[in-house]
């Protein structure tokens, strides 16, 4: 099961990429939020930022979720480095969990996360912060 959001830009009047839940688990009350993408014009812009405020925010407080996963490529610097600044907790590494972009070579995904009681003890006050100060 999943949910997928098409992300659109109100201020460029364009659509900017793609996010999703998925790996929704009902009974343990959690789900996973990713395969988020977005075109060049928007990586960086604060975009995503605003997105997943709006979706943690979602999920936590309205759906009742109790854990929110991230997962990226292990050598995805740049996607590990934007879930941190969002509040991520950095778990650890699944080995070889499937292809890689480069031939014969399998992925490593650094695995991270938001509890409920982070996000309501001050990962989504940071997070606001960040957005109001850019």
């Amino acid at each position: 099961m999943f949910s997928c959001f098409l992300v659109f830009d109100k201020a460029a009047n364009a659509y900017a990429g793609c996010t999703r839940f998925y790996d929704i688990q009902s009974v343990n009350e959690t789900t996973q939020l990713g395969y988020t993408w977005y075109g060049k014009d928007f990586q960086r812009s604060g975009l995503n930022r605003h997105c997943k405020l709006l979706l943690l925010s979602y999920a936590f407080e309205q759906w009742g979720i109790k854990r929110v996963e991230f997962r990226a490529h292990g050598k995805n610097a740049r996607s590990i480095e934007a879930m941190k600044n969002i509040g991520c907790t950095v778990e650890g590494i699944l080995r070889s969990t499937g292809p890689s972009m480069e031939p014969g070579v399998r992925r490593d995904s650094v695995i991270l996360s938001v509890l409920k009681e982070e996000w309501i003890g001050g990962v989504k006050e940071k997070l606001l912060q960040k957005i109001y100060a850019a």
